[in-house]
């Protein structure tokens, strides 16, 4: 009877304590912390890789290796060369720094053409010096942003120039002021010769439009005030119906917009033709702006 009593004890004995590891051997709490005890040494082994050594199981039997983990090892980068970047519009590569537009050819055309802003190759490929020109003519021409890109008004500017007739504005023997509407241009004349190269301008939008036709200059102000739209017009010089020449603070190559009439002009530009004119310089505006 003490044997039967004994041998019970004991399997009782060895059921408790194989159910209790059972429990909780591999379920830790979350961050290591509260109730529940440590995870078993065998585990926090595998995990950190502190041991390999098998260890014989409960029934004397050797357990497998833990897999020993590896140390991971961080690709040595191979040297590469600095490729090209691309533009977002075009996806085009840049040359220093500048992308290439998708009107190159056409704007290096215009530019050897029109001469002044450094040597320019006409082949449709931007270049270092193709770059460097491109950036004086946008400077030059107040077009944003200032990139080397050929693009759309880049074009549009070029092309106005370039293809403006300087001979079309029948001059005087003393300063002339010509304006060809439909270009968009304006230059300056005395005696028969050009004295200010075309340059940009913007004229009086749809239901304001800039008449053609031969004029004078009757009246100059530096700063002149207007009354009905209520802003300054800088460098002003009046030639018919209360418009005239004077200088703009928008943006002058925004073609949805116009003036009410005038000849707006870049800062520079307005400048120039306030040191040339005076009362009584001609004025002769030709052609039309499309659209008006």
């Amino acid at each position: 009877m003490k044997h039967v009593r004994i041998t019970s004890r004991l399997v009782a004995l060895v059921v408790v304590v194989l159910v209790g590891a059972g429990a909780c051997a591999f379920e830790p709490q979350s961050g290591g912390s509260g109730g529940g005890g440590a995870a078993p040494a065998g585990a926090a082994e595998q995990a950190t890789g502190a041991s390999d050594t098998p260890g014989p199981d409960q029934r004397g039997r050797p357990t497998p290796a833990a897999p020993t983990a590896k140390p991971t090892r961080k690709p040595t980068p191979k040297p590469t060369r600095p490729a090209p970047t691309k533009t977002r519009a075009t996806g085009t590569p840049t040359v220093a720094g500048c992308p290439q537009g998708q009107h190159q050819r056409a704007v290096e055309t215009h530019l050897a053409r029109l001469g002044g802003f450094g040597a320019v190759t006409v082949d449709g490929r931007q270049s270092a010096a193709d770059c460097a020109a491109i950036k004086k003519f946008q400077k030059r021409y107040g077009i944003r942003p200032v990139e080397g890109r050929a693009g759309p008004t880049t074009l549009d500017v070029a092309q106005r120039l370039a293809t403006t007739d300087t001979a079309r504005c029948k001059a005087g023997t003393g300063t002339t002021f010509c304006v060809d509407l439909t270009r968009q241009t304006v230059w300056a004349l005395r005696g028969g010769k050009v004295i200010m190269a075309p340059t940009v301008t913007r004229t009086g939008m749809s239901g304001y439009r800039t008449p053609a036709g031969t004029y004078t200059v009757n009246y100059r102000n530096p700063r002149e005030w207007s009354d009905p739209y209520e802003v300054w017009l800088p460098y002003w010089q009046h030639f018919t119906q209360g418009m005239g020449f004077h200088e703009t603070t928008t943006y002058l190559h925004e073609k949805s917009i116009g003036s009410h009439g005038c000849v707006n002009l870049l800062h520079a530009d307005a400048v120039r033709m306030w040191e040339l004119g005076k009362v009584g310089t001609r004025v002769v505006l030709i052609g039309r702006r499309p659209g008006t």
